[in-house]
């Protein structure tokens, strides 16, 4: 799969998706103390997974259209440690279902790190 720069991502876990399907919209917990949720391009995915999930095999990847959220999007700072001028995708409220439109199962590799996302690997780190 050769990567739509349009479309974002969001990590969570499986149980978080399977209880966001039938309110139709995801929250994660953190939404009403921040006000966002974090969102990547593909290309960053690996960065916010190795420094809050490492080792995690609960999680899934939402494929989101940002076209679908009805919501503003903003690119901000992400935290210190990532590099230099890098911004994230920040959605300034709910997430609604349909906005989602693949959920492919997120896995580390045998060490415990997520890997960069590339076309070659379609989603599956490593």
């Amino acid at each position: 799969m050769i990567y739509d720069t349009h479309t974002l991502v969001h990590i969570c876990t499986r149980d978080e998706w399977l209880a966001a399907r039938p309110t139709g919209e995801y929250r994660p917990s953190s939404f009403d103390e921040i006000g966002f949720i974090h969102l990547s391009a593909p290309a960053q995915a690996h960065l916010p997974a190795n420094r809050l999930f490492a080792g995690r095999d609960d999680l899934v990847l939402l494929r989101i259209e940002p076209s679908r959220v009805g919501a503003p999007i903003e690119w901000e700072p992400g935290v210190p440690t990532d590099p230099e001028s890098m911004l994230f995708p920040h959605l300034y409220g709910p997430l609604p279902v349909q906005a989602v439109t693949e959920v492919v199962e997120f896995r580390p590799d045998p060490d415990g790190t997520f890997a960069p996302l590339t076309a070659a690997n379609d989603g599956e780190p490593g």
